[in-house]
């Protein structure tokens, strides 16, 4: 490849795409379209470019679905998508060889490795006298914008909220450019069936379809249904499984079919003014997610490593038969079993019952975070890298914003306060729907009779609690005690 190029009106202008699959409040997009160059959009799966992290089986049955939608997009627009594999700067250096492309543009990451991949290729082309060109769209603002009164980063939530309240405002989104000019040189693409991202023999993803529909299309009217009728309860509601009360924007955020900017911008029309409560926690839920990247960029191996490291002496048990009775939802505590198939079957699992199997497999079974983490980076379709990690070592008490290690969740307590109707565990763990309210949550404690009345056959149908809660409860603060002394956490 020759190591200067100059820049020509004629010569197109690589695109790239990644977690920013869409056309609306795609700066850089509308940033090629706007140079009057052919316009070549490219998107890389990426999984060869050093410390990468695979995404996990859940998210690439959805960055399937994303990408034809994606593709359906700029074929409206006058583009073609071509699909590459293989570590990003050398399939950069591909492209501008094959085309004689003088300007490359992307959107921000602020995972770790896509930090350095793309920091790396902006130096490179830079070196080679090339256009390289990054922009905002992921975060509302960048992790780096706010530092704690003596210069370093925010560890804790609530002091980093108020600073992103006092903070500038985030921008208005884009609008789609009219159309791209289309490059004409001849181009190879992979076939996205090649990939083989959707799950076969068996295909476990079967049920996703019924829940998620994939593509920018689908990011707006889950934002519309949302903003229509669920964020008038969202403050009183958003913490009961069985209500639909939530958002369930996350996926799309996660593949950038929706930017937080475009959500932002949703949350200030007039109709909304009434629904105060609803619209300012979901704004701080927004506002967790910028903590999160915060955290991140700022803490490279989140998702690895102890953020207080006096856990990394912690006694983790990780039983494996533990480990698996938990990812398959045999506890034998129902809100946990019916939250991990919940996850299972649809890809998704609802935030509070995220926090209540995370805490259950942290502190009841004592099995490493790590294991779950990585559980959930593999079957969740939202699963991010920042939000993640940051969520599963906060459960943990391992993190910089650490709830105490010594605030358990009861299983049965969280069952009857969250789901007191048990809708939401009849959902999901059928073989309970016939036991009376009283004891859904605690079938252990039902007599026989009435667990042979509801078809209740503990330690057949249904299994035995794998632990009891008092015994680990109490297992768990001695092990937290070991490590107590020294952690600056606490």
């Amino acid at each position: 490849m020759a190591e200067q190029q100059s820049l020509t009106s004629d010569a197109p202008v690589v695109l790239l795409f990644r977690h920013d699959l869409r056309v609306n409040d795609n700066r850089a997009l509308y940033a090629a379209a706007q140079t009057g160059k052919p316009v070549i959009p490219v998107f890389i799966l990426d999984e060869h470019s050093d410390d990468v992290r695979p995404v996990g089986g859940a998210r690439r049955w959805w960055l399937h679905h994303s990408l034809t939608a994606l593709e359906t997009s700029l074929k409206a627009l006058g583009a073609t998508l071509l699909l590459k594999r293989g570590a990003t700067q050398n399939i950069v250096d591909r492209l501008l060889d094959e085309t004689a492309a003088d300007m490359v543009l992307w959107n921000r990451r602020y995972d770790p490795p896509g930090v350095d991949t793309d920091r790396n290729l902006k130096s490179e082309l830079g070196r080679r006298g090339l256009t390289a060109e990054s922009f905002d769209g992921h975060l509302l603002h960048e992790p780096y914008l706010f530092k704690t009164g003596t210069g370093g980063f925010y560890r804790v939530y609530s002091p980093f909220w108020r600073a992103f309240s006092a903070g500038p405002d985030p921008r208005d989104p884009v609008s789609a450019p009219d159309g791209l000019k289309p490059y004409d040189g001849p181009t190879t693409s992979d076939r996205l069936k090649d990939w083989q991202l959707l799950p076969e023999n068996p295909d476990w993803a079967k049920g996703f379809a019924a829940d998620w529909t994939p593509g920018e299309r689908g990011a707006q009217d889950k934002l519309a249904a949302f903003l229509d009728d669920a964020i008038g309860y969202y403050g009183n509601d958003r913490d009961k499984p069985a209500v639909e009360a939530t958002s369930r924007l996350s996926p799309h955020l996660a593949h950038g079919e929706i930017t937080p900017f475009q959500i932002w911008h949703a949350l200030k029309a007039p109709d909304l003014a009434a629904e105060g409560q609803g619209t300012d926690k979901f704004r701080k839920e927004i506002g967790w997610r910028e903590f999160s990247y915060h955290l991140l960029f700022n803490n490279p191996h989140l998702a690895t490593r102890n953020y207080n490291a006096s856990f990394d002496e912690f006694p983790w048990q990780n039983k494996a038969d533990d480990l698996q009775a938990w990812q398959r939802g045999l506890t034998g505590y129902p809100i946990v079993d019916a939250g991990m198939r919940q996850l299972w079957q649809t890809g998704w699992m609802h935030n509070r019952v995220r926090m209540i199997t995370a805490s259950f497999l942290i502190k009841h079974l004592r099995i490493d975070w790590r294991k779950g983490e990585a559980w959930f980076w593999d079957t969740l379709v939202d699963a991010d890298p920042a939000s993640n990690a940051t969520s599963w070592q906060w459960v943990a008490g391992s993190g910089a914003d650490a709830a105490p290690y010594f605030r358990i969740f009861n299983p049965m307590l969280q069952g009857d306060k969250f789901d007191p109707m048990g809708h939401y565990v009849r959902a999901f763990v059928p073989e309970l729907k016939n036991l009376p309210d009283k004891f859904l949550h605690v079938p252990w404690l039902a007599p026989e009779n009435i667990l042979m009345e509801a078809g209740v056959v503990l330690g057949g149908n249904y299994p035995h609690p794998l632990v009891d809660h008092q015994a680990a409860r109490q297992q768990a603060l001695i092990a937290y005690a070991r490590i107590r002394k020294g952690s600056e956490a606490f």
